[in-house]
Parts: structure tokens; sequence; C-alpha cells
């Protein structure tokens, strides 16, 4: 019979992450409004429409928001206008393409995005392109603009939310512009969450596609983290192995075989640790901790040059060295590795 010392292993007491910086939202995404071409207007008759901007990967923050937060130690907010301080020709009109995409609700108040870079490839031949132009030129300048990556671990709540949903709707639209299946250009529908083909009749409909990959924090026998070091960064990043979920697999076999690909590291036991979108540009991580079954393992020396056991204090010596530096505050990776090291990096 196996004793209780026996029996506890480095993953005994693992917990779901409490916090992950892209998986914030906080409004009913009411999809069941989506279809509603007027939608836009109806909420802008009740005066609750507010719309945030994104650009190029970016989004509009107030303009001395950085300092003010520096300064009183706050979060960060994105800049929300009125609805009626949108020109005319960015205002949506039924049955035409629009660069606005409906986010959601919260109480009584209504969140749309304003894509400017699809605004601008949409009235590029039409008498509006002008007026879209000066908007675009005047919102670069009036507010602060961020990218995602930056905003997300300071930002409030709600707002992060917002702002990842619009990222993954912006990045898909202006990367999707023709039909898959016949190659007809595209036009956004369903108040961006989906796309019509202009030429099909009845139109067909497209929706984003999401990939889902995998991330896992290994653990050996006594509870050391493997890290890796991937040929394409910078030198002193170390993270955890991750890899793309093929199609027919689930995600733990996902988790397994990546260790295997990258590492010949066979992996025991599994255990969830949640998930957050990652829209750059279109993946979903689904974090994982495993137990090697080994600590013997082989780099792959095309996606991985370098790997290491490492322990609390070897890490801390690493970091403090400037031999390895920890992944960014809005992947799932630091905060896997924080859970492992017990306190913030």
């Amino acid at each position: 019979m196996d004793s209780p010392q026996s029996l506890f292993t480095p993953l005994s007491l693992t917990q779901a992450l409490p916090f992950l910086p892209l998986a914030q939202s906080q409004v009913d995404y009411a999809s069941e409004q989506r279809s509603n071409p007027d939608l836009f207007q109806q909420f802008e008759q009740e005066g609750s429409v507010s719309v945030m901007l994104v650009s190029g990967q970016r989004v509009a923050l107030p303009f001395k928001s950085l300092e003010q937060a520096k300064l009183g130690g706050g979060l960060l907010r994105l800049a929300l206008l009125p609805g009626e301080y949108l020109p005319s020709c960015l205002r949506p009109l039924a049955g035409a393409p629009s660069a606005l995409y409906f986010l959601g609700s919260a109480g009584n108040q209504h969140f749309f995005a304003l894509d400017l870079d699809l605004a601008g490839r949409q009235l590029s031949d039409e008498p509006g392109r002008e007026q879209v132009e000066q908007f675009a030129q005047s919102a670069q300048s009036r507010f602060k603009w961020l990218d995602v990556k930056e905003f997300a671990p300071r930002g409030l709540s709600r707002d992060v939310g917002l702002a990842t949903s619009a990222l993954a709707l912006s990045i898909w639209h202006n990367a999707q512009r023709y039909c898959s299946y016949c190659g007809a250009p595209i036009a956004p529908c369903e108040n961006g969450w989906a796309q019509q083909c202009t030429q099909e009749n009845p139109a067909r409909i497209l929706f984003p596609r999401i990939e889902p990959a995998v991330i896992t924090a290994i653990v050996d026998s006594q509870d050391r983290l493997l890290l890796e070091h991937n040929s394409a960064w910078e030198p002193s990043l170390y993270s955890l192995c991750a890899g793309f979920v093929e199609p027919g697999e689930n995600l733990e076999h996902a988790a397994k075989r990546e260790a295997m690909e990258e590492l010949q590291l066979p992996l025991g036991e599994i255990r969830y640790l949640g998930s957050q979108p990652w829209p750059f540009p279109a993946s979903l991580m689904v974090a994982f901790k495993a137990r090697a079954l080994s600590e013997a393992f082989v780099v792959d020396y095309e996606e991985t040059d370098c790997a290491c056991w490492m322990t609390r204090d070897e890490y801390t010596a690493a970091l403090a060295t400037g031999r390895m530096s920890a992944p960014g505050k809005a992947s799932v990776a630091r905060y896997m590795i924080e859970q492992w090291y017990g306190r913030e990096l």
C-alpha cells in the first residue's frame, strides 16, 4: 500500500489560476441582438452608446491617462466616446457594411468599437473618405494609443474585456478580406461578428475561426520547473512548453505531444489551470500543469534550442543576473510561472 507521502505529488495542491489579464470580460455579449442592423441607432436614441477606438492593434486611452495612473496608482481606462460624436460617414446604415463592432452591454450602457483601419478601407473610394481621414488623424493626436498587451495588465477589468474582443474582431476583419470559398470580396455583418460574401445569393456567412493552443508548466518529482528557450525569441526569454492543437486531438493529448516533440519528455498527471484569449492573431491559450515522468529530456534544436530544470532559488538568481527574463505581463505563461514561484515576478 502506498504511504501518504508517496501519494503527495507536486500537482496535489494545484488550483486554477485566479486571474488572467485577457480573460476579464464583464459585459453581457447580448449575442441575440447582433443580427439587428439598426442596433446602433436604437441604442443611440436612448443615449446609452459608448464607442471605443481601435487602430493597428492599439486602443485609444484618454491622453494623459498613463501619467495620471502613475501618479495616482490607478487603473487605465479606455477612451469611450458618446455615439453622437461619430461623424455621419461612420454611422452604420441599415443593410450597409459598417466598421462598428457591437461588444455588449452592461446595465443600460451599450459598447461598440470603431475600427479605424476597416473604416478607412471601406470608404477608400467613397465621398466620406476625407472625413474619415480627418477623424482618424484627430484621434491619433487627441488620444494616447496603447498596445493591448501593455494595456491589459494595468487596465480596468471591464475595459480590458472590451479591448480584447475589439482587437480580435479587428485583426480578423483586416486579415480576411475575401470569401474563403469563392474568393469574392466580403463585407462585415452581424454588427461585426460575421462576414458575408458579396457574390453569392443568398450570401454565404463566414465566422471567425479560433485556433486553440496549449501551454504546460512541467514540473519534476522535486517540483523543479522546466523552462525553455525558443530559437525565435530574444536570448534571455525563457518560457513554458506550448503549441497548437492538431485536428482530431484533445487538449491533454496536445500537451503531451508538444512535450515529446520539443523535449522527448513523457508527461504523466495533468491538471487544468485556466484559459484566456490570445488574439495575436486568433488563439485561445489553454493552460495546464503536468508532472514529467522523467528528468531526462532532449531539445529538438528546431523550435527549442535550450531548456533546463529550475528550482525557485535558481530562477531567482537567473532573473537577478539577467540571464533569464520572464514572459510579458499579458501572457498566461507569466501567471503560470508565478503560481509555481509563489509570488509575483
